[in-house]
């Protein structure tokens, strides 16, 4: 019935999406009007996060019944949108023709492939976790043909989609689904045995919606409650890992029944996707907000209401959002040495890659796993296990390995430097080069 209204009222009141690239000498700028409801900022911050696009400052509006929205925004490169494929990609997505009934609510549901299946992980950071997720993986003939993987404060996340081998398409045999879930959930618990809090969860079916990944990326986390290590002490700028803390603040408006949140932390790619998935996830309506994200900062004020209307209530209550909000920013923070690889996917291309970081005492903070073509591309960011920045004898030897022009070292924070200390600990997802896979009683000497 709730389909059926929202049909209705949207062919009644049919969006309208303007863009403009005369008015502002180096942005383009998207206007979005349209009848308003439940998680529309997030739809439309959606498509222009998956296009990836820089959203440099932004205008919404949305009490009562209208929603609208004034976006300035650029490609990769700084510069304005001017690609008729993906502006009219936006039309098609945000316009009157977009015949689908949006709702944030509805993406994180089951949608049916037959390509994959998937893999939903999350549990306590550990030395090697991911390259011994990855053995178990190839030992099982699965492989990996697409993932994404966070790790945020001594707890990580993955969403995988893996083909059988033989097949190139889903697992769909039950009794080896519940194999592939008892021997992952196995190596979960190598850390957190003794914690029942941090017992480790693992999912496996063959559904995955489009824009899954990110948004169940943040639940699993925010279900393990990541959020739950901010200590919010007033004049901090660094937390216990030397990250830089972002500035968040909710108070209210009493006469106008506000809560108002204000952000100010450093700018990155998606950052306006994080706050407002994180928001609209709560709960909470984003009636009015102001982004500011043309210089190195970002600066976000949002004007909340829970779903029934009412501000933020008690101070418990304020603590949780400022919590949740600052582990959404730094979830997605990437640190240390970003390395691209680029080579012909085969089965335990990533058991093996990662397998060559363990062995030379790096630790992964994120990656990302594409397969395109018949081709992997996949991007790493590591770190020295102790901490320090990557040595660069460890970089070639790497390289050596696996090949100069297979494996590239890119932008960002990519200095490297040498370092003389060695350590064997590490991270989820890192290194550790003592601990064979062996004593797992999982994979075959």
């Amino acid at each position: 019935m709730d389909d059926e209204i929202a049909k209705f009222i949207r062919r009644v009141n049919p969006p309208r999406v303007v863009i403009d690239n005369e008015v502002c000498k180096n942005v383009t700028v998207i206007k979005v009007d349209s009848a308003n409801k439940h998680g529309i900022l997030l739809e439309v911050v959606q498509v222009l996060t998956d296009l990836n696009l820089t959203i440099k400052k932004a205008y919404i509006s949305s009490d009562g019944g209208w929603f609208m929205d004034v976006f300035n925004v650029t490609d990769q490169d700084g510069n304005k949108v001017t690609d008729e494929i993906v502006l009219g990609y936006i039309r098609k997505s945000l316009g009157p023709d977009d015949s689908s009934c949006y709702s944030p609510r509805s993406t994180i549901g089951v949608k049916q492939s037959v390509d994959f299946t998937v893999i939903e992980l999350t549990g306590t950071d550990r030395p090697g976790l991911l390259s011994e997720l990855c053995a178990v993986l190839t030992d099982l003939q699965c492989n990996v043909v697409n993932a994404e993987i966070w790790t945020h404060r001594a707890k990580a996340a993955a969403v995988l989609q893996v083909t059988d081998e033989e097949t190139c398409s889903a697992v769909t045999d039950p009794e080896r689904l519940s194999q592939i879930r008892k021997l992952l959930g196995y190596v979960l618990t190598g850390g957190s045995r003794s914690r029942r809090s941090c017992e480790p969860k693992t999912t496996v079916s063959s559904s995955l919606d489009e824009t899954y990944a990110d948004r169940k990326l943040h639940q699993l986390m925010f279900a393990d409650r990541d959020y739950d290590e901010w200590e919010n002490n007033v004049g901090d700028d660094e937390d216990k890992s030397g990250r830089v803390v972002p500035d968040v603040d909710v108070s209210n408006l009493h006469d106008l029944d506000y809560s108002v949140v204000m952000i100010r932390c450093k700018d990155r790619p998606k950052l306006l996707f994080d706050t407002v998935f994180t928001l609209t996830d709560m709960n909470y309506v984003v009636s009015h907000a102001s982004i500011d994200a043309e210089g190195p900062e970002a600066y976000q004020e949002y004007y909340i209401r829970h779903t029934d209307g009412s501000p933020v209530t008690s101070e418990a209550e304020r603590q949780r959002v400022i919590k949740c909000l600052k582990a959404a920013i730094q979830r997605r923070v990437s640190e240390g040495l970003k390395l691209e690889l680029c080579t012909s996917d085969r089965v335990g291309l990533l058991s093996d890659v990662t397998r060559i970081f363990r062995e030379n005492s790096l630790t992964v903070t994120r990656a990302e796993v594409k397969t395109k073509g018949g081709k992997a591309l996949n991007t790493f960011y590591v770190k020295d296990a102790s901490g320090y920045q990557v040595d660069a004898k460890t970089i070639d030897a790497i390289r050596q390995v696996i090949g100069q022009t297979i494996l590239q070292v890119k932008g960002g924070n990519t200095e490297v430097k040498p370092s003389s200390q060695e350590s064997q600990t590490g991270f989820l997802f890192g290194v550790f080069k003592s601990r064979s896979f062996v004593n797992f009683g999982l994979i075959r000497s």
